[in-house]
């Protein structure tokens, strides 16, 4: 069983006082490791100086008979004058220098909240306001450089957005620009966005949604088979014995089936459709609950259907935008049902090729009511592209309900900081 560690101030040699927190903290080898790593010393050499450097401190505290106290300034004039007599001039430099590493900005949020800048980050978020990967990185890049030519330690969140948006307007275009005031705008209005994943087996609902949850800032995910397994246990199969089955055979405990291939294809359909209508209730539930907590989420499975979706966006004042993705050649998604037995053995590949016809049927259902109803389908050959397009349609989706005008995001941010 593991325990609970508690730190005791009283019996801790070496104190460090934090003047930005006005309190001290204990001294940690780990933290000036990695600060010294920073300065350019290889693991082994800045462990080595951490743990010297905290043997002398030590020695210091007992030789005075009680804790030895030492401000973060007094601290690094001792780490500097220590690298200085071992010959580590450069690191020493650096040291005293930059506390953040060559280079390094940190941004402030408006929760008063610092974080270093990173250009890899940004570049994936510029993917929110549809720009491709190529994009971002030359965007994020270009910024990145524009920092470090100035030399800037600090920067605001508001003051790196208008940065970015000037960028885009320069090198990509207003559309892109408009796009990213309006990602700000919605962040910064505290809605919920509910994104609702469907498709069949083997579409990549779970792959996509696991990446779209990176971009978009969204860590709630809920994947309806979940949903279905919790049902499953609170029902007996004796009473809703559709909800024990697969999705495509679910037509199999209906109380009629047809022969005819006309009419089975019909009752998987009907199967489907009324498992699904039964998952919908925990669907719905999860939705009213974010809703409550405020919290933006994915719901992605089989059972989203096109209908379901339509049905779904009037039972909560959260944002919610539906999709459909869909692997569009039959070779292709066989392939893909295939693969997935050999990555994780436990989906049981070879059930999904046994009824790859009923999921192609259903797949062929789904994209037909999607297209009815304009619920938007994407199509998931190229994982890269496809992220693409599920961002470029969440932008459409926001930019029916934010203006993305540039004087009400930026004061208003601004107001907030």
């Amino acid at each position: 069983m593991s325990q609970i560690v508690k730190i005791d101030l009283k019996n801790t040699k070496i104190l460090i006082k934090d003047a930005t927190e006005d309190s001290d903290v204990p001294f940690l080898r780990g933290i000036l490791t990695r600060s010294l790593r920073d300065a350019g010393l290889t693991f082994v050499e800045a462990y080595r100086f951490s743990n010297e450097i905290r043997q002398r401190l030590s020695k210091k505290a007992d030789e005075a008979g009680g804790p030895l106290k030492m401000s973060t300034e007094a601290l690094k004039a001792y780490v500097g004058e220590y690298l200085e007599q071992d010959g580590k001039l450069d690191a020493r430099d650096q040291y005293l220098h930059s506390r953040l590493g060559p280079g390094m900005t940190m941004v402030t949020d408006r929760d008063e909240q610092a974080l270093p800048f990173s250009k890899s980050v940004l570049a994936q978020s510029l993917e929110s306001c549809a720009l491709s990967r190529e994009q971002g990185y030359a965007i994020a890049t270009s910024i990145e450089q524009e920092l470090v030519a100035e030399g800037r330690c600090e920067l605001a969140s508001t003051q790196l957005a208008e940065r970015i948006y000037e960028h885009l307007l320069a090198h990509v275009g207003p559309d892109h620009a408009h796009r990213y005031l309006v990602w700000i705008e919605y962040f910064h209005s505290g809605r919920p966005l509910i994104l609702l994943v469907g498709g069949t087996t083997g579409s990549g609902k779970s792959t996509i949604s696991s990446e779209i949850s990176h971009r978009i800032r969204i860590v709630r995910s809920q994947s309806t088979d979940m949903l279905r397994e919790v049902m499953r246990l609170m029902v007996p199969e004796r009473l809703i014995p559709t909800l024990h089955t697969s999705s495509f055979s679910a037509w199999r405990a209906l109380p009629t089936t047809g022969d005819v291939s006309g009419e089975a294809e019909m009752s998987m359909i009907e199967g489907y459709l009324l498992q699904s209508d039964q998952v919908g209730v925990g669907i719905e539930g999860v939705m009213q609950r974010a809703e409550k907590e405020q919290l933006s989420m994915i719901i992605e499975g089989i059972h989203i259907y096109p209908q379901l979706q339509d049905q779904l966006k009037n039972t909560t004042k959260a944002l919610v935008i539906p999709m459909q993705l869909a692997v569009l050649k039959r070779k292709k998604l066989r392939k893909r049902l295939k693969g997935r037995g050999q990555k994780v053995p436990s989906r049981r590949a070879e059930r999904y090729l046994d009824n790859f016809d009923a999921i192609w049927q259903l797949q062929t259902y789904l994209l037909s009511e999607a297209d009815r109803l304009q619920v938007p389908i994407i199509s998931n050959d190229d994982q890269d592209e496809t992220i693409r397009s599920v961002m470029e349609t969440i932008s459409d989706y926001l930019l029916e309900d934010f203006s993305g005008d540039p004087e009400l995001v930026f004061g208003r941010i601004s107001t907030k900081e």
